[in-house]
């Protein structure tokens, strides 16, 4: 879209306080072009790691550069597996993320325990938990280490929350755990087929295998951190690999217990947009309590022609989204605060 036919052009009279980037489902392979599950899609393995490229390249020429970059899970493909070329496509993202000159924050997806177990994703640089913000006096807002999740504050009055959708997975854990066993239990219940990939006849089609959710643990956690951001009036901004609003996402592509995440938020005053990838072909919708829903367009489905990453551009009034390529510009204004009166 052209900014200066577009309303809400970048700019605008008010100041923008800072920006971040966001990208998603680069999943990287040293492959030819394939297709996607069904067959319907192409999916183009070794292009996605230029299109990063061209992505960080970008960001690194931007006048005011982003203060981090959002990276939203599955950076590289699970057929790197099949290959044993698993520890070797890693490192070749990784290498061409140390090209980027502010942070990046990784996200897990399902590609990602296609891969790797928890433990060795734990042990690895897409472990980024140490760039977490912790809040003084207030234990209950630290993240436990049985879920990858953390919050930071790139911007004052400003937090982002990083959150584990493969918290409940039967996917990178051990078969022999009570965890396994316990996700598994959650799956069948919800999916007899013998294809557990399969959505099938099923009136809640979120409950596959390359799905997961989140634990009663990390939701009481997110409400911690949520209730200390609605006490000091500050905007929050939440990044999952798996999205939790059905009218932004394809059914099939949800967290198994998003009902349970969508409560929790929605209890609060605070949150302004949530981030997630997965879909491919991305999404987007305002929820009813004013939550802008942003599923980003995925890298592996990006013609070599295009592009799929995104600039957001952070106001007093407001978010913007500047896409390129198949990522569309957004305009996401803030709910209207209900005055307080302390």
């Amino acid at each position: 879209m052209d900014e200066k036919s577009n309303p809400g052009t970048l700019s605008e009279s008010s100041e923008c306080l800072f920006s971040f980037g966001v990208i998603a489902d680069i999943q990287y392979a040293d492959l030819d072009d394939g297709y996607n599950f069904q067959g319907s899609r192409r999916r183009y393995y070794r292009q996605s790691l230029l299109h990063l490229q061209d992505a960080i390249e970008e960001w690194n020429k931007e006048s005011s550069r982003p203060c981090c970059v959002l990276q939203l899970g599955d950076v590289i493909d699970g057929y790197n597996a099949q290959y044993k070329a698993s520890e070797k496509a890693l490192e070749l993202v990784l290498n061409t993320f140390e090209t980027l000159k502010v942070p990046v924050h990784h996200t897990w997806g399902n590609h990602e325990f296609y891969n790797f177990s928890r433990d060795y994703l734990t042990c690895s640089k897409l472990n980024t938990k140490s760039l977490e913000d912790r809040i003084v006096h207030h234990p209950e807002t630290v993240p436990s280490e049985s879920y990858y999740a953390y919050h930071f504050v790139p911007f004052p009055k400003f937090r982002f929350i990083l959150l584990d959708a493969y918290d409940l997975s039967v996917l990178g854990v051990d078969e022999s755990s009570p965890k396994y066993q316990q996700c598994m239990k959650i799956l069948r219940e919800h999916n007899p087929n013998t294809e557990l990939n399969s959505s099938q006849g099923l009136s809640e089609p979120q409950f596959v295998q390359f799905n997961g959710g989140f634990s009663q643990e990390q939701l009481t956690w997110l409400n911690e951190v949520l209730t200390f951001s609605d006490t000091n009036q500050e905007k929050v901004v939440i990044v999952s690999h798996l999205p939790i609003y059905p009218e932004a996402s394809d059914s099939v592509c949800l967290a198994w217990n998003y009902r349970d995440a969508l409560t929790v938020i929605w209890s609060h005053q605070c949150v302004v947009c949530f981030f997630a990838g997965h879909t491919h072909d991305g999404g987007y919708a305002q929820d009813p309590f004013g939550v802008h829903h942003i599923n980003l367009e995925g890298i592996i489905e990006t013609a070599p022609n295009s592009q799929a990453f995104g600039t957001v551009y952070v106001y007093p009034d407001k978010m913007m989204l500047k896409g390129r390529g198949r990522v569309p510009d957004r305009v996401m204004n803030y709910k209207k605060e209900k005055a307080l009166h302390l």
